[in-house]
């Protein structure tokens, strides 16, 4: 047997306890997500607001581009004061499915997460005291939180209308979730795709609801990814050597928007980010039409614009 053959061997082995609790791997998005509208618009004019950085240049919006997916389009965000950050921010679209927050899973929930870069000094370097007295000095805030916590803005109250609208920022009906519920077909190299997708180990990492975001991986499994002190992984919480490039595992859908990719943002491109992934992760160079029909399924993740951005 080869090194290539006993790799996806192993892989298949993994993968033989999912026949006994799921059809597939990977589950649709509900077209619903009940969240309370009030708070989630409050959120989003505060998720848009540059005022509630240190210098009146940065908003959460500024790293997590609804133009591309959520996520932000430079390899590393930019702060206040032109500061740049260590890592790139991955999408807000359907973080609400991940079972932790950031790169390295330090915060618990989208509360926690939205606390992080209004204190980070590379980010939005602000403080709660701060934030409360713009707050209460904006008559659009001091009526909108009157009206939906019943008391004049809190810095607490703010992360929870945060979080609330990320929780809104789901994209259901993909391609592929349709094509879960049967509604559509894929298309011959689509399904290829999912096929590669699944036999060559690519799910044994990305699967579930977010096809991805459940779990903690290591980059660099097979054959080692360059560390560096600076990359936001799990040694920087738990501070045990082993978690050295081990990193929450990002979701794929809407994979096709959200370039570049990686913590560090160094693939510019579907096809670079699958050839470093199958290198380092799975041992073995994938061939052009592997490929090829892997790009093609990726760009079934890609689900509809979440509804709170369309006004409805």
């Amino acid at each position: 047997m080869c090194i290539r053959d006993g790799i996806l061997l192993s892989f298949f082995l993994l993968l033989l306890p999912l026949a006994a609790w799921a059809e597939e791997p990977i589950k649709p998005i509900p077209l619903h997500v009940p969240y309370d509208h009030e708070k989630a618009e409050l959120g989003k004019a505060l998720f848009a607001d540059p005022n509630l950085s240190a210098d009146g240049t940065v908003s959460c919006a500024s790293c997590h581009s609804f133009d591309h997916g959520g996520a932000d389009p430079r390899p590393v965000s930019v702060g206040v004061h032109g500061r740049k950050g260590s890592a790139n921010a991955p999408t807000v679209y359907n973080a609400y499915f991940n079972f932790r927050q950031f790169w390295n899973g330090r915060a618990r929930d989208l509360k926690d997460q939205a606390n992080g870069p209004l204190h980070n000094p590379l980010e939005m370097a602000m403080v709660p005291r701060r934030i409360e007295k713009y707050l209460a000095q904006n008559g659009y805030y001091r009526s909108a939180f009157r009206k939906v916590y019943g008391r004049t803005p809190r810095y607490d109250d703010m992360l929870d209308a945060v979080a609330e609208f990320e929780k809104a920022l789901y994209t259901p009906n993909c391609k592929f979730d349709r094509y879960l519920r049967k509604e559509v077909k894929l298309s011959d190299e689509e399904a290829k795709g999912y096929s590669y997708f699944k036999t060559l180990g690519c799910i044994t990492c990305h699967n579930g609801i977010n096809i991805g975001g459940n779990s903690y991986q290591k980059l660099g499994l097979i054959i080692p990814y360059a560390w560096s002190e600076t990359f936001p992984d799990l040694y920087q919480v738990t501070h045990n050597p082993f978690d050295k490039n081990v990193y929450k595992v990002p979701t794929l859908r809407n994979i096709d928007l959200t370039a570049p990719y990686f913590h560090d943002g160094s693939a510019a491109t579907l096809q670079e980010t699958l050839r470093k992934m199958a290198y380092h992760n799975l041992g073995f160079d994938l061939n052009r039409e592997e490929e090829r029909a892997l790009i093609a399924f990726m760009k079934t993740l890609t689900g509809e614009k979440p509804a709170i951005l369309k006004g409805e």
